[in-house]
């Protein structure tokens, strides 16, 4: 994360301003007399090339996202970067010094010139030390409100789920269609009593995670389909095409189930003859892909609520630019994805 460009530039200005400042007043101090032209012309060239020294050294940072980096890799690149920064501003301010003046050349020696450069060195690593301090400090908030972001997000996601399960439509078809099982197939009856508990328990177990294994996504998405084809009957049908290798890769818990929902929702059941939802996790190069297919069409039906616009929010908070989701159309199904790069 950068600092902001005013921000940045005002502190730029006003600490080396204020650094330039103290060093007049020492030099005042000590005698009237030194305050030449001379001399403020190489205190403002020292202002110019520690602006332009520690820019270009903060531009490096950036470039090299070593913003980014935990502290024991960062700490000596940090020091070399300042020494060099250091050697930059002494060569150049000790250049211009001469050019303004002719005999100040022969002032310079070796002494004088490794002071000069430890002195600018220590501001170096001072301004380093401000600036990586606002910086984390900057990260840490950001980190925090994505964090609370994050939680809510997921409780509102639990929330969606919870009401998808419990409300009384889907309770109510569910009991029916089990009711129904009782005199015409008692053991069916029990296993889809069975499977609706398990669903229950499911949804409350994984809801409290920001993030589950694919296989416990895919096995309460397999519980749900399982109720809802006792509903649909033959107008449901489900098809698997599973990589394995994909069981304990990491998703947002109740993503795959909302794919699967939308899928019941706005595809199979307004279709009369019913349809195909095919559940597919595969590998493709670097990345991973999660998809659901339902026979249908995109019809303007799009759940752009907490459905599919949550789950976009939650693929950017927590996966950021390494995950998508997309939906389209193709060859008379409907084609939902989420895609996570490696």
């Amino acid at each position: 994360m950068k600092i902001g460009r005013g921000i940045y530039w005002f502190a730029q200005l006003l600490g080396w301003t204020s650094y330039a400042a103290l060093i007049f007043l020492a030099a005042y101090a000590d005698g009237p007399e030194k305050i030449t032209t001379s001399f403020i012309l190489n205190i403002g060239a020292l202002i110019v090339f520690a602006v332009i020294g520690s820019h270009l050294m903060r531009s490096i940072f950036i470039k090299l996202d070593w913003l980014d980096m935990k502290p024991a890799p960062l700490i000596p690149r940090i020091l070399i970067a300042s020494f060099i920064c250091s050697l930059f501003i002494s060569f150049t301010t000790n250049v211009i010094s001469i050019l303004i003046d002719t005999k100040e050349w022969q002032t310079i020696s070796v002494l004088s010139v490794i002071i000069n450069v430890l002195a600018i060195l220590v501001l170096i690593l001072f301004w380093n030390a401000i600036y990586f301090t606002f910086h984390f400090f900057q990260k840490s908030k950001k980190q925090e409100l994505n964090n609370i972001t994050l939680e809510a997000s997921r409780n509102e996601v639990e929330l969606k789920n919870l009401r998808s399960q419990l409300n009384p439509h889907f309770l109510f078809n569910s009991l029916n269609s089990i009711r129904a099982l009782i005199e015409i197939e008692p053991p069916k009856a029990k296993e889809s009593v069975t499977i609706l508990s398990n669903l229950l328990r499911q949804s409350l177990i994984l809801g409290k995670e920001n993030l589950v294994r694919l296989d416990q996504e895919l096995d309460m998405v397999s519980n749900y389909l399982e109720l809802e084809k006792i509903r649909f009957e033959e107008r449901l049908n489900v098809k698997w095409e599973l990589d394995t290798s994909m069981n304990d890769f990491m998703v947002p818990p109740f993503a795959l189930q909302m794919l699967a929902e939308n899928a019941i929702k706005h595809g199979i059941s307004n279709l009369i003859e019913g349809g195909t939802i095919t559940i597919s996790t595969l590998k493709d190069g670097h990345r991973k892909i999660i998809q659901v297919s339902n026979t249908g069409e995109l019809r303007g039906e799009v759940d752009t609520g907490i459905g599919i616009q949550n789950t976009r929010r939650r693929l950017d908070l927590q996966f950021k630019d390494k995950a998508e989701f997309e939906l389209d159309q193709n060859d008379g199904e409907v084609i939902a994805r989420l895609i996570f790069n490696d």
